[in-house]
Order: C-alpha cells, then structure tokens, then sequence
C-alpha cells in the first residue's frame, strides 16, 4: 500500500504500446504528461529496442534534463538521465547517446534451442550501435541500423546482448505455444504479443534488473518507483516496481503481474497515470 500523497521519483516508460502506438509519435496528452511529470521525478525509456531504435523518441520526449535536487554518482556521473535498450541488456546514457554498458552472452546455445522449437526462424544478433547481423533478410523495417546478412559463424561467432527469431511460418499464439515448454540456455526469454517474436538476453537480465541498478545509483527506493508497460518483456519490471501499471491492451498475463491497469495507447492511458501525480 503507497501512502496518502504518494509521488514517484522514478518513472519508468515502455516505448512500443505505452508511450507510442505503432509508428505514429507520442500523443499530444501523453507528450504533455510526460514533460510535466519529467519536471518532479526522473523518466526512464526501458524498451526492447537497441540503442538505434530509441534516439527518435528521446528527441519527441525531450528527455535529458536535469531535475532540481537530484545527483548522480558512480557509473551514469555524466547524466541525469539513461535510457534501458535492449530488454535490459544495454544502458544509455539519455544525453550523450553514450552507451554506458552492455552486457553479452553467447548466441550459439540460445540459436539451437530456439532452432527446434521454430524450424525455419530467421535470427538476429545486435550489434550495438551498428546494427544487426542477421542469418536471413527480416521483413523491411523491422530492425534498425545496419542490417548484414551473413553466414552461420559470424552470425554466432561473436558475443551480443540480445538475440531475436522472427518466425514467418505461424502466429505470436502458435509462437508462444512451441516455445512454451523450451528451456533455453543461459537466457532470458519474451515473446510478443503482435509479432512472430522472440527476444533473448543474458539470464538474469531484464528490464527490471537493469531499472533497479537505476534506482541504486539514484538512490530511489523500490517502493518509489511507478512502470508502465503492455508487454511480455515489461512483466518483471512491472511486478519489481512499486508501482506497476500494464496498459489496456496488454494481454491477460501483463495485466496479473501489474497492481493496476489503466487505458489502451489508443485511450492514451499513460497519460492517464502520469496526470494523477502532476
């Protein structure tokens, strides 16, 4: 239970469902909203984009400044604010666009396992701030950076932070029926609810580990932290808040790991929840 007058001095934003639909920029309400609540706490983006899928939206947001009151130590001293790339796996600096860290895993393991449950998936390894090496053509505008098609070692011959399958051969629902009983190693899996998706990062790693090293530094309390989010990937980062909002339209799972739910992106219910603490 949050107390009467309860405020967050940590927000914590998915990107894709939350703060924009699709392909269209932020709202103008949830631009509002965001802006104003940006002046009382600290915005973090925590998305499953890699560092090249975010830059357009940190410009919409204007996100970087500085909140009255709040310092940093240790590793983000250069900047009040970062941005959560890649499900957790990479942190950036919001001003600079400095990649602060990244952590990588071997996509060898975790390619053979998600190969059987998925006979025909395309993958993908990041490369951060570059692009993608992928082991066959994704559909156009589906990744972002630079794309190379390339062979199966150099595909799993260097470490990544994130692997993703786009599988054409069947639907989310008949994606997240075969991978439901696969254990693949050393990873943290999601999978997404409007795409033939899966997304894997080093075990241990999620947007909700990478948002608690946040707070550390920051040295805001668990319990003061509000997340919004509408996806499979935001599940963990939405039960460690202490406050988790799962959007409208997420699905049912989402919606149990979260202590409320507000409207669709549509609805623009982001801005619902922001404009309660402004």
């Amino acid at each position: 239970m949050r107390p009467p007058g309860w405020q967050p001095r940590l927000i914590a934003l998915d990107i894709d469902g939350t703060t924009v639909h699709e392909k269209n920029p932020p709202s103008p309400r949830v631009l509002a909203a965001i802006r104003e609540i940006g002046r009382h706490a600290v915005v973090t983006l925590c998305t499953g984009r890699t560092v090249l899928g975010v830059g357009h939206v940190l410009d919409q947001l204007q996100l970087g400044g500085r909140p009255a009151g709040d310092r940093y130590t240790d590793r983000f001293v250069d900047t009040e604010h970062t941005t959560v790339c890649s499900n957790g796996a990479v942190v950036l600096d919001t001003g600079s666009r400095e990649v602060r860290y990244a952590i990588r895993f071997e996509p060898g393991p975790v390619v053979a396992a998600v190969r059987e449950a998925l006979p025909g998936a395309v993958f993908g390894c990041e490369e951060v701030g570059v692009g993608q090496r992928v082991g066959a053509p994704f559909p156009d505008g589906i990744l972002a950076g630079r794309v190379r098609v390339v062979d199966e070692a150099e595909l799993l011959g260097e470490p990544t932070p994130k692997v993703v399958a786009y599988w054409p051969h069947g639907t989310p629902a008949d994606v997240a029926e075969r991978m439901a009983e696969v254990e693949v190693p050393g990873a943290e899996v999601s999978l997404d609810h409007e795409l033939p998706w899966v997304s894997m990062v080093p075990e241990g790693v999620s947007k909700a580990s990478a948002l608690a090293e946040v707070a550390r530094v920051l040295g805001v309390a668990q319990a003061d932290v509000l997340a919004v989010g509408d996806g499979d990937n935001d599940r963990a980062m939405l039960r460690w808040a202490g406050l988790g909002v799962a959007m409208g339209q997420a699905p049912p799972e989402v919606k149990a790991d979260a202590d409320e739910v507000t409207g669709t992106v549509q609805e623009d219910g982001l801005a619902a929840v922001l404009e309660r603490y402004v």
